[in-house]
C-alpha cells in the first residue's frame, strides 16, 4: 500500500500534484500534526482515501461536538489504536510542554501515563493479531531522534518507550524540520523500528507481505 503523509506546513504544490492525480495510487492518508484540518480535508475529498491523524500542539483541544477541532472525514487517532486492512496504526498526539498553558503539550511524565494508557488496546491487539502496531504516528519525535536542542523541540521519551512496548514497523511523526542543522537525517533505525520524520510530506511504500521483526539495522539509535 503506498501511504501519503504530512506534517507541520502546507505545501501549495501538493494542491495541483493532488488535483492532477499524482497520488491516485496512494491508499492512506496519515496526518501527523500541526495542519489546517481544511488541508486534510482538501487531501481526503480528492485522492478519496482513509484519512488518520494526531494533533500537534498548534492544533486545538478535540471536542467532538465541535467541527473545527477535528478534520472531517478523518479520524483522530490520539491514543488510540485501529487495523485498515490488516494494517494496525495507532496515534500519539502533541508535544513537550514548554508554556504553561499551551494546548496539546504535556510534561514528559503526563506523555508517560498518556502511553501507560495505551497498554490495554495494544495488548489486546498482540492477543488478536499477534503484534500491538504496524505504524505509530506521533507529532513529536522520539527523545534523542529526530528532535532538536530547543525546548519547543525535545522529543518526548514517552515515544521512545512506546516504540519499545509496541514495536511498530515504522513509526511516522512531524514537529521539527530537517533543515535544523542538527538533524542530520529524516530516518533512523531504532531496535526492529524504522523512524521517520515526514515534515512536510512523504509517501512511503508499506507491504504487508513485509516481516514483522526486522534485525537491528546498522545505524541503530542508542
Amino acid at each position: 500500500m503506498k501511504i501519503l503523509a504530512v506534517s507541520d506546513q502546507v505545501v501549495e504544490r501538493v494542491y495541483s500534484l493532488a488535483s492532477n492525480g499524482h497520488f491516485s495510487d496512494v491508499g492512506l492518508i496519515l496526518g501527523c500534526g500541526d495542519l489546517p484540518y481544511t488541508y486534510l480535508e482538501f487531501l481526503v475529498t480528492v485522492l478519496n482515501a482513509p484519512l488518520f491523524y494526531v494533533p500537534g500542539n498548534h492544533d486545538p483541544d478535540f471536542n467532538p461536538r465541535d467541527p473545527n477541532s477535528k478534520a472531517e472525514g478523518g479520524s483522530n487517532l490520539d491514543l488510540k489504536t485501529f487495523c485498515h486492512k490488516n494494517i494496525l496504526i495507532g496515534g500519539f498526539g502533541g508535544s513537550v510542554r514548554y508554556r504553561p498553558d499551551g494546548t496539546n503539550q504535556y510534561t514528559q511524565w503526563e506523555a508517560y501515563l498518556r502511553a501507560f494508557g495505551t497498554i490495554p488496546r495494544l495488548l489486546s491487539n498482540r492477543l488478536r493479531y499477534g503484534r500491538a502496531l504496524d505504524i505509530l504516528i506521533s507529532h513529536s519525535p522520539p527523545s534523542g531522534i529526530h528532535d532538536d536542542t530547543d525546548q519547543p523541540h525535545h522529543g518526548l521519551s514517552a515515544i521512545n518507550w512506546l516504540i519499545r512496548f509496541a514495536r511498530p514497523r515504522i513509526h511516522l511523526h512531524g514537529h521539527t524540520h530537517f533543515y535544523r542543522s542538527n538533524i542530520a537525517k529524516k530516518e533512523t533505525g531504532f531496535g526492529c523500528t524504522t523512524i521517520i520524520n515526514v515534515y512536510p510530506y512523504k509517501v512511503i511504500e508499506f507491504s504487508t507481505l513485509d516481516p514483522i521483526n526486522k534485525e537491528k539495522r546498522a545505524d541503530h539509535a542508542q
